[in-house]
C-alpha cells in the first residue's frame, strides 16, 4: 500500500540512484564548459556526430521495413518454431556486441558466407564502410523494435481488422490501413528505441566496420579514441550522447507508464 514503504527500501533506493547519478555528475564536473561549443564544432566531433545520426537513421529505416513484418509474424501467427525464431531475433540484445561484429564479418565480409559471393559478383564490400556501420547498427538495434511492435500487436484490438475483413478488404489493405495505424504508438516507440540503440552502438561497429574518421567513426568510437589523447573532445561527445538519449527516453517514460 502507498505510504507504508518498508524503512529499508528508501535508503537502498537512494543508493541505487546515487550509483547511477554519480558517474554523470563526475562527467559534468569535468566538462570544459568555457570551451564546450568550440569542442563540439571540431571536425572529429562533427564528423562523428553526422555519421552517427545518418547511419542510425538508415538502420532504423531498414529495421522498420523488415522488423514490422517480423513482429507481425511473431505476434499473429503460430508458425512452427516461433519461440525459437523469437529467441534468435532477440539474441543480439544479450550477445556481446563484439561477438555480433565477428559474426557479421564472417557472414558479410570479403570472404564471408554471403559477402564473398556478393563481392565476387558485384564488388560490393560492407566491412569498413558506412554501409557496414548501418549493417552493424541494424543487427544490434532491430530487436528493440521487433519486441516493442510485437507487444503492441498482441495488445491491439483485432475487432477493427475483423470488421474490415467482413467489408471485403484484402489482407494487404487490412495490414496497411488498419493493423499498422493501430500499432503506430508501438511502432514509434520501437523506432525511437532502435535509433537510440543504434546511435550508441560500439562493439559490433568497431569489429565489423572499423574506426576510420569521417568514414566509419561514430560518436561512441570517437569517445573511446579521444579518451586516450583528447579528453575534452571525449567529454563533449559524451555530453551530446547523453543529451540525445535523454531526449528520447524522457518522452518514452510517459508512454511506458501509461501502458
Amino acid at each position: 500500500m502507498r505510504g507504508r514503504t518498508p524503512w529499508v527500501v528508501v535508503p537502498l533506493a537512494a543508493v541505487g540512484v546515487a550509483y547511477v547519478a554519480l558517474p554523470f555528475a563526475a562527467l559534468l564536473q569535468r566538462a570544459p564548459w568555457t570551451s564546450l561549443l568550440d569542442e563540439v564544432r571540431r571536425p572529429v566531433v562533427t564528423d562523428a556526430l553526422q555519421l552517427s545520426v545518418t547511419t542510425a537513421l538508415a538502420a532504423t529505416a531498414f529495421s522498420l521495413v523488415i522488423g514490422i513484418p517480423l513482429a507481425w509474424v511473431l505476434a499473429r501467427t503460430s508458425i512452427p518454431g516461433r519461440s525459437s525464431v523469437r529467441a534468435l531475433v532477440t539474441l543480439p540484445m544479450v550477445l556481446p556486441p563484439v561477438v555480433g561484429g565477428a559474426a557479421l564479418l564472417f557472414a558479410f565480409g570479403r570472404r564471408g558466407l554471403l559477402g564473398g559471393p556478393v563481392y565476387d559478383t558485384t564488388g560490393l564490400l560492407l566491412p569498413f564502410s558506412a554501409w557496414g556501420v548501418v549493417a552493424a547498427n541494424t543487427f544490434v538495434a532491430m530487436p528493440f523494435l521487433v519486441l516493442t511492435v510485437e507487444s503492441g500487436l498482441r495488445a491491439a484490438d483485432t475487432r477493427y481488422e475483423d470488421a474490415a475483413a467482413t467489408l471485403g478488404a484484402s489482407r494487404w489493405t487490412i495490414f496497411r490501413r488498419v493493423t499498422v495505424p493501430n500499432a503506430a504508438p508501438s511502432i514509434i516507440t520501437g523506432a525511437l528505441l532502435c535509433w537510440a540503440r543504434a546511435l550508441g552502438e560500439f562493439g559490433a561497429t568497431v569489429t565489423f566496420a572499423g574506426n576510420l574518421q569521417g568514414r566509419t567513426q561514430t560518436m561512441p568510437l570517437a569517445v573511446f579514441l579521444a579518451l586516450e589523447s583528447d579528453r575534452d573532445a571525449a567529454i563533449a561527445l559524451s555530453l551530446v550522447l547523453i543529451a540525445v538519449s535523454l531526449a528520447v527516453l524522457v518522452p518514452l517514460r510517459d508512454r511506458w507508464l501509461a501502458g
